[in-house]
């Protein structure tokens, strides 16, 4: 077995879950439990079925994605001992490229399977739904044109871990859409993609020898900075965007000093192991959001 660095051995479902990215899987439950909390506050529709499928069917997806992205990495060369990230499961030789593809597409099909009951709830909108992430989940890394190795990887998780997934995720539940899924599903779409900008900012030297020209690539490193600040806090407006008078808005205030602490890291610290953290922490910062809006709006239900 593998050992960590503190010296304890990882076992084999352990090198699993790391291959998997755990500490960033929040950025594919947070849309789905604020687009069932929403749906609730303004419908009371709520079915804990639909709740609990959405949120595996997502979770799946992510886990998919961040698998085969790991196998793909590895072979396209951009996963080497110099890169400061977190250790990968291919690239460490816990398994080999073809295990964790395989891996991967069990994920795919475990969330298409899991996506079949929500088509019958939700009909065609939800089918196109499901089929276009499914796409977007391989499309990410593979094929001749990965979005991963483009300036467009941002955009990407703006749209299917913000817009794609409150929307769908109220859709789901309430059977139509409200004003207010727009600015929510903004916000939390603009965090999440906050977490890959760490993540492309912490990489972009090694990326660059890879040929992987991410957006942080195409600002340079001083504009990612602002970039960063702007995903990270311009979500705090959302209360303002708000329709009605509805207070319940207000509660993702209390995480406004974590975001600051955080644009204020990304700022000073040189990029290297240290943005590990930050990544993390990034992750939390959107979890926690999510459900200090959720907190929000059920006390003022």
């Amino acid at each position: 077995m593998e050992e960590t660095d503190s010296g304890k051995a990882l076992t084999r479902p352990q090198r699993w879950l790391l291959a998997t990215r755990p500490k960033t899987l929040g950025i594919s439950l947070s849309p789905v439990i604020v687009g069932n909390m929403l749906a609730w506050h303004e419908t009371t529709a709520w079915s804990w079925s639909t709740f609990f499928i959405t949120l595996f069917a997502a979770l799946m997806i992510q886990a998919g994605t961040n698998l085969y992205n790991d196998a793909v990495d590895f072979e396209r060369g951009t996963d080497t001992p110099a890169r400061s990230g977190p250790r990968r499961a291919t690239a460490e030789g816990w398994f080999s490229s073809v295990e964790v593809k395989r891996a991967a597409h069990i994920s795919f099909a475990l969330a298409f399977l899991s996506g079949i009951p929500l088509a019958w709830i939700g009909g065609w909108p939800i089918v196109v739904i499901g089929l276009l992430s499914l796409v977007a989940g391989y499309a990410y890394t593979g094929g001749p044109s990965p979005i991963a190795y483009s300036s467009t990887g941002e955009l990407f998780v703006f749209i299917f871990f913000g817009l794609i997934a409150v929307m769908g995720s109220y859709y789901l539940q309430a059977g139509t859409l409200s004003v207010n899924t727009l600015p929510v599903s903004v916000a939390i779409g603009l965090l999440a993609a906050a977490v890959l900008l760490v993540n492309n900012y912490r990489d972009l030297d090694t990326d660059i020898l890879a040929n992987k020209l991410t957006l942080a690539y195409a600002l340079g490193r001083k504009n990612s900075r602002r970039l960063y600040a702007t995903l990270v806090l311009a979500p705090f407006g959302l209360p303002l965007l708000l329709a009605g008078t509805d207070r319940g808005g207000w509660a993702v205030l209390a995480a406004l000093p974590l975001a600051l602490w955080l644009v204020r890291r990304f700022t000073v610290e040189t990029a290297g192991a240290e943005f590990n953290r930050i990544l993390a922490h990034t992750a939390q910062l959107q979890l926690i959001y999510a459900l200090l809006l959720c907190i929000g709006l059920a006390a003022v239900n």
